[in-house]
Formats: C-alpha cells, sequence, structure tokens
C-alpha cells in the first residue's frame, strides 16, 4: 500500500489564471469506451472551439488524488480551450490510495491489460469521437501519474507520440506480483540496472516492436523524499539506451525552466531531456509551458510535432511504414525548437490564440 499523499505545487498558474468560463465543462464518460479490466473512470474536457482533428493530452493524477485535481490543480483545460486540443483526466480504480496500476505484468504490457489498457481505450475512443488527430497524443502525470506516464510510453510507443514525468521512475522499476505494488525498493532508489537492461525492459513489453519511439521528457526534485533521486538517473538510463542516445548530455542549460532547475539535453535531434530541480521535494511544480513546448501543443499548422516524424538520430523519415497508421497526416514534418531560447515560451504567449 502506498504510503504517502501529494498535494501538487503549481508554478503560480492556477492561482493568476482561473478557468475561462464557457461552455465547455470537465464531465465523466459513462458510456462504454472499449476495454477497460480495472474499471478506470474516464473524464474529459473537450473545449468550446475544436481544433481541426484535435491533439489528445493525457494527464493522469497523482496518488490520493483524482481526475477533478488535475483538471482544477493545473491549466491544461484553459491551454485546451486556447488551442483547441482534448485533456483527458483518467481517474484511478484504486479506492485505497489512488494509485495507479504501475507494477502488474498486465498493465506494463501492451494490450494486456491494467489501468493502462483501459487508458489507451480512452483515447481510442476520444480520437473517433471528436475525429482527433492519433499523431498527437501526449501524456504528463506527475508522481504516480509521472509512473503511468513512463509506462504508457513504454507499452504504447505505437499511441502516444511523447511524455512527460514529473517525480516518477522509470518504466518497470515497480514491476511487481500483483496490482498496485509498492515497491520500498524503488522508491527509496535501490533499483538499478544498465542502460541496455532497462531498454531490454522497456522492449519486453511490446514483444516485436521495432517501430518509432516516442521522445520522453524527464523532471525530478534532488531531495525527494518519497521516490529517491537515484529514479532520475535510472530513467535517464532507461529512456537513452530506448532512444540509442549517450546517457552524457550534449548541451546543459542552468536555470532552466526556472531557477535552481537545471536542463539537460540528450543527442541532437530534441529527443530526450532531463531536468533536475535542486532542492526541490517530492512536491515538484507542474510547468505547463515546458510540457506545452515538448509537446509543441501551442502549435495549429500542418509542420506541428507528430507521431512518426523525426528520430532520435536525426532522421527525418519514419521507420517500418510506420506513418501510415491511422490519423498520420503524411506531409506533416516536424517543427524543430532549436534555436530557441530555454526561456522563450512563457504562458502569457501561450494564452493568447497564435
Amino acid at each position: 500500500m502506498v504510503q504517502f499523499s501529494f498535494n501538487a505545487t503549481l508554478s503560480g498558474l492556477a492561482a493568476l489564471l482561473p478557468l475561462t468560463a464557457s461552455a465547455a465543462s470537465f464531465q465523466r464518460v459513462d458510456e462504454s469506451f472499449g476495454p477497460n479490466p480495472t474499471n478506470a473512470g474516464f473524464y474529459i474536457y473537450v473545449p468550446d472551439v475544436l481544433a481541426p482533428s484535435p491533439p489528445i493530452l493525457v494527464n493522469p493524477h497523482w496518488c490520493h488524488g483524482d481526475a477533478n485535481a488535475t483538471y482544477t490543480g493545473s491549466q491544461y483545460a484553459t491551454l485546451a480551450s486556447q488551442y483547441g486540443f482534448i485533456v483527458i483526466y483518467p481517474d484511478s480504480p484504486n479506492t485505497v490510495d489512488k494509485c495507479w496500476d504501475v507494477s502488474s505484468n498486465d498493465t506494463l504490457t501492451h494490450d494486456a491489460g491494467g489501468d493502462s489498457l483501459g487508458i489507451t481505450s480512452m483515447v481510442r475512443w476520444t480520437l473517433a469521437k471528436y475525429n482527433g488527430d492519433a499523431g498527437r497524443v501526449f501524456v504528463t502525470g506527475i508522481s504516480s501519474g509521472a509512473m503511468m506516464t513512463n509506462v504508457l510510453i513504454g507499452a504504447y510507443p505505437d499511441m502516444f507520440a511523447a511524455g512527460s514525468a514529473f517525480a516518477g521512475v522509470a518504466f518497470g522499476c515497480f514491476a511487481g506480483d500483483g496490482f498496485d505494488v509498492w515497491s520500498d525498493a524503488c522508491a527509496t532508489g535501490q533499483v538499478t540496472h544498465s542502460g541496455a537492461e532497462w531498454a531490454a525492459i522497456v522492449k519486453a513489453a511490446y514483444p516485436g516492436y521495432t517501430g518509432w519511439r516516442p521522445k520522453m521528457q524527464v523532471s525530478h526534485g534532488t531531495v525527494d523524499e518519497v521516490l529517491n533521486y537515484t529514479n532520475f538517473g535510472e530513467e535517464v538510463k532507461e529512456w537513452t539506451a530506448v532512444l540509442g542516445l549517450s546517457d552524457k548530455p550534449t548541451s546543459v542549460f542552468l536555470d532552466t525552466p526556472v531557477a535552481n532547475w537545471t536542463k539537460s539535453v540528450y543527442g541532437d535531434n530534441d529527443w530526450f531531456e532531463a531536468y533536475s530541480a535542486a532542492g526541490t521535494t517530492h512536491n515538484i511544480q507542474n510547468q505547463e509551458a515546458m510540457v506545452m513546448q515538448w509537446f509543441d501543443l501551442a502549435c495549429t499548422g500542418n509542420r506541428c510535432f507528430r507521431w512518426g516524424k523525426g528520430s532520435p538520430n536525426g532522421s527525418n523519415g519514419t521507420t517500418n511504414g510506420l506513418a501510415s497508421r491511422a490519423g498520420m497526416s503524411s506531409g506533416a514534418t516536424r517543427r524543430s525548437l532549436r534555436g530557441s531560447s530555454p526561456r522563450s515560451l512563457r504562458v502569457s504567449s501561450l494564452l493568447q490564440r497564435q
């Protein structure tokens, strides 16, 4: 059983920018939406004005939180209203501590079951109902939501274009027998592997898959008292190995995106980056502007970042013809964010129509 709760400390946005009043609302989806073996709850925010083929952002909550907490505790709904994307807020079926199942073999395996399958069913339903863009599906979360972010990026690389995890652990670190198993060994930083070993764990989640891999962003506080900072280094080893990158950064930016945070970029094609937050506990700040930029969610043209375009090694091609996947725009190319100032994206600009 998980022994902590998480109070999301935001980057000042919730206090400064209340949700815009409109007919759009946070709603529970009660109709059948596909395989959902653990009976995870499905909440959604659909803005009044949708972009053509709207992108989808999945935002799983933390332990002892719920879908409403992530809805009210961030600015993603406001940003969705500005840019026309849809936000899915899954709700954990675990009534004991409201943590996500990131431990069972089912949830850690592609289309095998667990909470992860229920969440991907929510995505598929939303894509079909709202003519969503299957090439622009993203996931971000904090704490247990960050763990689920790692799980979804690892087990469903064919669905998600990118992920951003705050105060999480590497995919498979909590693996154990049963649903929602708490791992003291992982939490305290005792589960460590080489990059190659971590990559093998991720690739075993989807046997036979050799296709395109999503890009990934991770953030962690150096004095995290719940999920030891060692886990940050394990995430770095895991995802750089999965993506075929060196685990040594190619560039480092101090005080980015805020004071005492250090951004490390790996490789030459913006495919993996890690943020170390000095002096920050498990109560890490949400950084919506940083996440919006990483996902390119403020983009509304045909050059937006999307699944299947670009790669960690600089190629702009696709792997094994996977760009033909439903919802892909065959003519779309990735918009490069290189050359932009690390501080160039501000929420004030995000909250204005381009």
